[in-house]
């Protein structure tokens, strides 16, 4: 026993240890990346956003296994939610203890709205009806200026309120403790923070009743029914829940970029965050958490790099750098698809699922 009680002790350390350089690594991260350039600390916390989101849609896809196309509604909701009630626009300018639970809720109420009518929905189906709610509400928002002038169309709203306590902003620099902080710097502390608390909410809904309940919806529907889950009720609060938190990475969005518009919310970025939970493992919040910093950081990467990289070898740029991300972005998908399909990082349900079916019948 005191073998034992030695080396579990060896492995709490090396694991206290790990969270420890982690947690230094996040803290000094901002600063690192300042000395390249603030774009990139900009670049840091869009992948914030979208592990938000991809955290969100798997509580849909991965959790409950019910495949959502228009996700990306409810980032729109959250937006322009802070959008009307914090800005010019409409002579709004409420604090973000009023704005951002407003915002969420919406969301929420919209993620029920969905699911009602897609209950008895499932598989190509389901994403139809999803994909059609999504570009529904995209068009909706291109299209509310008139008669009455709501969303201002197509050229959106700007001049949008920052993220505020008080006198201090997120979104503008500042003199703090005789050192200068840039507003993406502040920006990227509170995205972290809102990360880390879903990441906590996400771990905690997994392993409870809530969890082991849209476990056995997605493995099989019938057999939860018959054993007494209310399928029901289980799938809404499984689409307001990713709604929510799809509603704060919008919240966050719009006070950050200061600018809302309906090309900010196309199924091309549904399509984007649905690719991040299938490549890092749907149902396992580390490996989703991988394919969103994935699939948002290392395209900027690509962006960075590719430019410079055919001037210097040809003299001139042959090949736009968007295409080239977006070759290597497919290929990457086939690849994974091919030889990981369970993703980069699954969960151990998911690995054993797939190999129960590719195993002798």
């Amino acid at each position: 026993m005191s073998s034992l009680t030695r080396r579990s002790s060896a492995v709490s350390l090396k694991v206290w240890l790990g969270l420890a350089l982690l947690g230094l690594t996040l803290a000094i991260l901002p600063f690192v990346l300042g000395m390249v350039g603030q774009s990139w600390i900009r670049t840091v916390n869009f992948a914030l956003l979208y592990v938000m989101l991809a955290l969100g849609l798997n509580i849909v896809v991965g959790f409950a296994g019910l495949l959502d196309l228009g996700y990306i509604a409810f980032y729109a909701v959250g937006a322009y939610a802070w959008a009307l009630l914090a800005s010019p626009h409409f002579g709004l300018h409420l604090p973000f203890w009023v704005v951002l639970p407003i915002g969420v809720s919406l969301a929420a109420l919209f993620g029920v709205l969905l699911g009602i009518p897609v209950l008895k929905l499932r598989g190509d189906y389901l994403a139809i009806v999803t994909l059609g709610f999504g570009e529904i509400i995209r068009i909706f928002m291109n299209n509310l200026d008139a008669p009455i002038n709501i969303t201002n169309g197509p050229q959106g709203i700007n001049r949008v309120d920052t993220f505020s306590f008080g006198d201090f902003a997120f979104g503008r620099s500042q003199e703090m403790f005789g050192f200068r902080i840039t507003g993406p710097e502040k920006y990227y502390y509170l995205l972290l923070a809102i990360t880390l608390l879903i990441i906590l909410i996400c771990a905690r809904l997994q392993n409870s009743r809530i969890g082991r309940a849209w476990e056995a919806v997605r493995e099989d529907e019938v057999a939860a029914k018959a054993m007494g889950i209310n399928t029901r009720n289980i799938k809404l609060l499984a689409f307001a829940m990713g709604a929510t938190f799809g509603g704060v990475a919008g919240a966050m969005f719009a006070s950050m970029q200061g600018f809302v518009s309906p090309e900010s919310f196309s199924l091309t970025e549904s399509i984007s965050i649905l690719c991040m939970v299938v490549l890092g493992g749907m149902g396992n919040i580390p490996g989703v958490i991988l394919g969103a910093i994935l699939l948002s950081v290392f395209p900027e990467f690509l962006r960075a790099i590719v430019v410079p990289l055919q001037q210097t070898v040809f003299g001139e740029v042959i090949l736009d750098p968007e295409g080239i991300r977006m070759l290597l972005f497919g290929f990457a998908m086939v690849l994974v698809m091919i030889f990981r399909p369970a993703g980069l990082w699954p969960s151990a349900v998911r690995r054993r699922e797939l190999s129960n079916k590719q195993g002798p019948a």
